[in-house]
């Protein structure tokens, strides 16, 4: 039976589409889409298992998901830290950039147009709005201004760093010889080489656009978003390059309309998905579980020592709210009691829900009983003497048995602090003490609520004095 629909599950499922949306939108094309696409198959698969209490199934895609989790974070360690700088509210502020590189754009492509003429090979990457800090790694500082001469000397053939890309960022030239991720899809050209590869790579995992010079073909390619563009003049790489970087703080105002109706196919197909997990994990809501609960006291006052609670477990009956809540044999409850306004004798402490915390997706219904009976008397201290037991007789009858200390201070309630005149040590075998020999022995204490003040045993010896008669 599906449960009714509320404002906050309405929330819910716009919140998730919404988040699904956006990282189909970034990763779509990519390496990690298509493990995104395989991990929501498994997923649906997990979900379908648990829902028809297939237990074996699901227990084995339980355990194999926690592995996956792990070797996706290791695997997809990048794709994941750009996925969080893309969820950042701050970065457009920590990464503002005043100054673009439209105004090098002349010089760029007529410098790129030159050396494709003269097959020289090139890959130039300029950074947009996402850091490239992560993904271009080896790279040589220059931090130079752009000009014909300093990109035509960078990739000269037989240069230092002809061989790896140089990164235009601010309107300057800030690294070279930088190494770019490769791309892993089988969908690269047999005939574009490492260069090409790599510069789709960078395109896959940023918003950089990357400008490729084939040095065998004299092309010259523009890569962006994970497509490859023939550039066939200067001016189409000129339009090419203001219309992805010039624009950038400039965006062009987009209705609600547009927004809505773009892309309806993958937005309606996520809705529905996450409508259906929604199904599945509040199909089952509403279920009644009941357990026990024991009851624990905490505050009580300094003077005040408890005798007893009646009862010490209560019951507590919580309904699920989900599918995906644990099992009434794993549920460990307790009810937190505040004790600290009881008093001598009978004080009567109320139970509520707010006792308990019950866990996520679960809420408490009943408690039973509503309240509990605490007994407590005052605590008192007193000094009470030790008594060593003997068993047997000493073999030397005109000794003493002697112990150190000769008392101690117990603790505890007064009807039963009262009660004790002495302390009895543990039994000892009289007929095999020694003279001149120390002994340990423990302490009994006769009631539970009493304490001894003294962690350390008695220590039992024959004293060299003999007894005086009377």
């Amino acid at each position: 039976m599906i449960p009714s629909i509320r404002i906050q599950d309405i929330a819910d499922i716009l919140i998730m589409t919404f988040l699904l949306y956006q990282l189909y939108s970034w990763f779509h094309g990519t390496r990690a889409f298509q493990v995104l696409l395989g991990l929501g198959v498994v997923t649906l698969i997990y979900f379908a298992t648990r829902f028809l209490d297939l237990y074996m199934t699901s227990w084995v895609l339980q355990e194999l998901g926690t592995v996956l989790i792990i070797l996706i974070i290791v695997v997809f360690q990048t794709e994941i830290r750009q996925t969080l700088y893309r969820f950042s509210l701050l970065r457009h502020i920590l990464d503002s950039r005043q100054d673009k590189q439209h105004s090098q754009f002349q010089d760029i492509a007529e410098t790129m147009f030159r050396m494709a003429a003269n097959r020289t090979g090139a890959l130039v990457v300029f950074q947009g709005n996402e850091s490239l800090h992560d993904l271009m790694t080896n790279g040589v500082v220059i931090n130079s201004e752009i000009s014909p001469q300093m990109l035509e000397s960078i990739f000269y053939d037989g240069a230092p760093f002809h061989d790896g890309a140089a990164l235009i960022n601010n309107g300057r030239i800030e690294k070279a010889a930088c190494h770019l991720p490769l791309s892993v899809s089988s969908d690269v050209p047999q005939h574009l080489g490492t260069r090409h590869r790599a510069a789709l790579g960078l395109s896959e995992r940023s918003d950089a656009v990357i400008v490729a010079i084939s040095e065998e073909r004299g092309e010259v390619t523009l890569v962006t978003a994970g497509t490859f563009r023939r550039m066939s003049t200067p001016t189409e790489l000129i339009m090419a390059l203001d219309e992805l970087l010039r624009n950038e703080t400039e965006s062009p105002q987009v209705t609600l309309r547009l927004r809505f109706f773009s892309n309806l196919f993958p937005k309606v197909s996520i809705l529905l998905g996450v409508c259906v997990f929604w199904v599945l994990i509040t199909t089952r809501q509403g279920n009644i579980t009941t357990v026990t609960a024991p009851v624990r006291l905490h505050g009580v006052p300094d003077g005040i020592v408890l005798l007893r609670t009646a009862p010490e477990d209560i019951t507590v009956q919580i309904k699920a709210l989900s599918s995906l809540t644990p099992p009434p044999s794993k549920l460990d409850l307790t009810a937190e009691i505040d004790a600290s306004g009881i008093t001598e004798g009978t004080t009567h402490l109320r139970v509520n829900h707010a006792n308990i915390t019950a866990p996520s997706g679960m809420t408490i219904t009943s408690v039973s009983p509503s309240s509990v009976r605490v007994s407590a008397e005052k605590k008192v201290r007193k000094s009470v003497p030790i008594k060593v037991t003997l068993k047997g007789r000493l073999s030397l009858p005109n000794l003493l048995v002697t112990c150190e200390p000769d008392s101690v201070e117990i603790e505890g309630p007064a009807s039963q602090v009262s009660q004790i005149v002495s302390l009895a040590t543990e039994e000892i075998d009289a007929s095999q003490l020694k003279k001149g020999r120390e002994y340990l022995k423990n302490l009994r204490v006769p009631e539970k609520q009493v304490s001894v003040l003294r962690d350390a045993p008695v220590t039992i010896k024959l004293s060299a004095r003999t007894r005086h008669s009377n």
